[in-house]
């Protein structure tokens, strides 16, 4: 194509790709003015309802729900991938130590490169697709203990090896806290970890597909989709929403500090989605496990809900912002123990379920992702002699 025949080829899109379809998927779909999201053919709630992780997993990866027989050994197969190479475990007291405040997400960007070299990963461009499901399945069975294990180093403490008689949730939770979790806690984190799996080309897993459109090897995909989930307005947001009900402190407090804060043009954290026009299900979900546990917290974020969202609808008539996944994910990982510098590596715990079947989808397109830029600088000009 001639040069004049490329630059007339451009689309100009809204900013930050708004809307804009960029390819096709089988991985699932986010319909925001219904209030609803899938994977593959199933209803992602009702998934979080009734199914356990590894099974939704098996969905995800293989394209189909196990039976009981099926999914069993498809749980001792990832049970079995949790223990980390000894090059990889011999390195992250060094890595947990440099992260420093910027916690285990950071050290973990380090540590799946390292973990994609110790297994000899080689790029999905060279390798076949029973091969790159293999080492995606063996980077997300290593995640839990990489990220457990960074934050337990970061504290002074030594990490707790990965079990292989308990399941991805209750093994994250002992991996964690050195205890065996209860049931209810576990399956609360079970029900979260599921409803986080996957959610649309959001910028983490539209950043793996770029880079696995590279043919870049799983690692390396990971690695950046965790650097995109990073970011605070994407993967920080559960503590922050915490932070939220701390500020306000108490029930008396709310309308005053609610009305002070939306005034003032300020986002209240918890609230609004990009794709969401009505209540997101993920929070709906999500309220229901808080409300299992009960308790005054619980109901005090209920009632913030309540009244936050009352209070902008009065402010911001016209503009439909309900709590997100974020408002309630804290509230949850919070009942059951979580520290607050975990909650975005838990986020990624599940998530990176969700990127490795989009990389595993976008390594079937030889086509690099590869858009343009409109030049705003000054014109170009002779060099100052």
């Amino acid at each position: 194509m001639s040069v004049q025949g490329a630059v007339a080829a451009r689309v100009d899109v809204p900013r930050g790709l708004a809307g804009v379809v960029v390819t096709d998927t089988r991985v699932g779909d986010v319909r925001g003015a219904e209030g609803f999201y899938h994977y593959r053919q199933y209803s992602a709630v009702d998934l979080a309802k009734t199914r356990g992780f590894e099974d939704v997993w098996h969905l995800l990866v293989h394209g189909d729900l196990p039976d009981a027989e099926r999914g069993a050994a498809f749980a001792a197969e990832t049970a079995a991938l949790r223990r980390l190479p000894e090059q990889v475990r011999a390195a992250l007291p060094a890595i947990a130590a440099a992260g420093g405040r910027s916690g285990p997400l950071a050290g973990m960007r380090t540590a799946l490169s390292l973990l994609g070299a110790a297994k000899g990963f080689r790029p999905v461009y060279d390798v076949d697709a029973d091969r790159r499901r293999r080492d995606t399945i063996e980077a997300a069975a290593a995640v839990p203990t990489l990220l457990t294990a960074l934050h337990r180093l970061g504290r002074g403490r030594e990490p707790v090896e990965p079990r292989e008689d308990l399941s991805y949730a209750a093994n994250y939770l002992y991996m964690l806290t050195g205890s065996e979790p209860d049931t209810d806690r576990v399956r609360a984190i079970e029900q979260y970890l599921i409803s986080t799996i996957d959610h649309g080309f959001n910028a983490s897993t539209f950043t793996a597909r770029v880079i696995a459109s590279t043919g870049a090897d799983v690692a390396a995909c990971l690695a950046g989709a965790v650097a995109a989930l990073s970011g605070p307005l994407h993967g920080g947001a559960p503590s922050r929403a915490l932070d939220t009900l701390d500020a306000i402190g108490t029930p008396e407090r709310i309308d005053a500090w609610i009305r002070e804060h939306v005034l003032a043009g300020e986002r209240i954290m918890g609230f609004g989605h990009a794709v969401y026009r009505t209540e997101d299900p993920r929070s709906r979900m999500l309220r229901e496990v808080a409300q299992r546990f009960g308790g005054p917290r619980v109901d005090f974020a209920v009632e913030v809900e309540r009244r936050v969202e009352a209070i902008l609808a009065e402010l911001k008539p016209g503009r439909e912002l309900h709590t997100n996944v974020e408002f309630y994910a804290g509230v949850v990982m919070e009942l059951c123990g979580l520290p607050r510098e975990m909650f975005t590596p838990t986020f990624a715990a599940a998530r990176v379920v969700g990127w490795s079947a989009n990389i595993l989808e976008q390594a079937e397109d030889s086509k690099i992702i590869r858009p343009v830029a409109r030049y705003v600088g000054e014109s170009p000009r002779p060099l100052p002699r």
